[in-house]
């Protein structure tokens, strides 16, 4: 199936379209005897779910899972987890219009020629970034998960537009006391802050922008991933790539390592507490496809959103003839800040997975 994570020991299935009646996931392969922190999970989904600050979508929806099997008395007993999200704020006749006028840089015209016309474009259909929210479930039990066995992710908005937050560096990515903003993580606040304008600007232009988030997985030991095909870096990456509006992965100083000579990018090896490690973390945790217990660095680049109030055009699909297009409806001028908690809820599904 084209929307599920399928791993070696670990299944993630997504089921559900923008505006049907539901959406939910299927989790299959989580060992028995795992207690789920229900109210860790919620604050975890919280930070993707709309209305948590000017920049989200004004469609409300709680995002409240309803856990369908594979607990008992809160813990996993073996079965496959299923759970599913009522939609209970969709205005599908926002895009009565638009049915047979493609907007630009959705799946709508792609989905129109794949389905023969079948497809459903309210609110993205099967496409929509809401598909993500039973997404970020099924990555806050594996985060809890891999917490127990020494695992942790952090994330941050590395970029809006063309402003920068500070990179993640060895000395702040273990440096525990660190406290981001949950709904709009940087590193620094000031540059954070410089962020917030760009996208305030984007906003009163009916106009979106993108950017970039950087994601570290720490306490992944040495070993794990495969060469060439099966490597870290792949696995990371063709499923971050599942996530609506992601353009482009990167990992450790990614194209960045073009421009300097190797002197510069190669990382020297050294001990540390009777452990072999590197100095610096260019290779991003990653060499020859395998784990090299290195904390791994990606980043994930964001288009802007495609659905914008400027007039647009486009081409109606039954007449072939140029038309003009404004888009109605609730959308984020920048979905970047949303995605951060569903880039981490995918590298944990994915790295979990290695570990199990």
């Amino acid at each position: 199936m084209s929307s599920t994570i399928k791993g070696n020991k670990l299944t993630v299935s997504v089921y559900g379209q923008s505006h049907s009646p539901s959406i939910g996931a299927v989790i299959d392969g989580l060992p028995a005897g795992i207690e789920i922190d229900n109210d860790w999970v919620s604050a975890f989904m919280a930070r993707r779910a709309p209305g948590q600050n000017v920049f989200s979508t004004l469609r409300k929806e709680s995002d409240k899972p309803e856990i369908i099997s594979g607990l008992v008395d809160g813990k996993t007993c073996g079965a496959p987890v299923a759970i599913k999200i009522d939609n209970k704020n969709a205005r599908s006749e926002d895009y009565d219009e638009l049915k047979l006028v493609p907007r630009p840089s959705h799946s709508d015209y792609t989905a129109y020629v794949k389905y023969g016309g079948n497809n459903d474009i309210a609110g993205g259909g099967q496409f929509s970034g809401r598909l993500t929210a039973p997404l970020c479930f099924a990555g806050a039990v594996c985060i809890q998960i891999l917490k127990s066995k020494g695992v942790t992710i952090k994330s941050h908005i590395y970029s809006i537009k063309d402003t920068f937050d500070e990179p993640f560096d060895l000395e702040n990515l273990y440096d525990d006391e660190i406290q981001y903003d949950p709904f709009f993580p940087t590193v620094s606040r000031f540059k954070g802050d410089r962020m917030k304008q760009v996208i305030e600007i984007a906003m009163e232009n009916n106009d979106s922008v993108g950017g970039i988030i950087e994601c570290a997985v720490l306490g992944m030991p040495a070993g794990l991933g495969e060469p060439m095909f099966d490597g870290i870096e792949n696995l990371i990456a063709k499923n971050i790539f599942g996530i609506p509006a992601v353009k482009g992965v990167e990992f450790g100083s990614g194209f960045a390592g073009t421009e300097k000579y190797g002197s510069q990018n190669n990382d020297p090896f050294t001990v540390k507490d009777g452990k072999v490690v590197t100095v610096t973390d260019n290779h991003g945790g990653a060499l020859g496809g395998i784990t090299s217990g290195m904390p791994i660095i990606f980043r994930a680049a964001v288009k802007p959103t495609a659905s914008i109030g400027i007039p647009q055009t486009s081409v109606n699909l039954k007449t072939m003839k140029e038309e003009e297009i404004t888009i109605h409806g609730r959308h984020d001028p920048c979905i970047v800040p949303r995605a951060v908690p569903v880039v981490e809820a995918v590298a944990a599904i994915t790295v979990l997975d290695l570990l199990l």
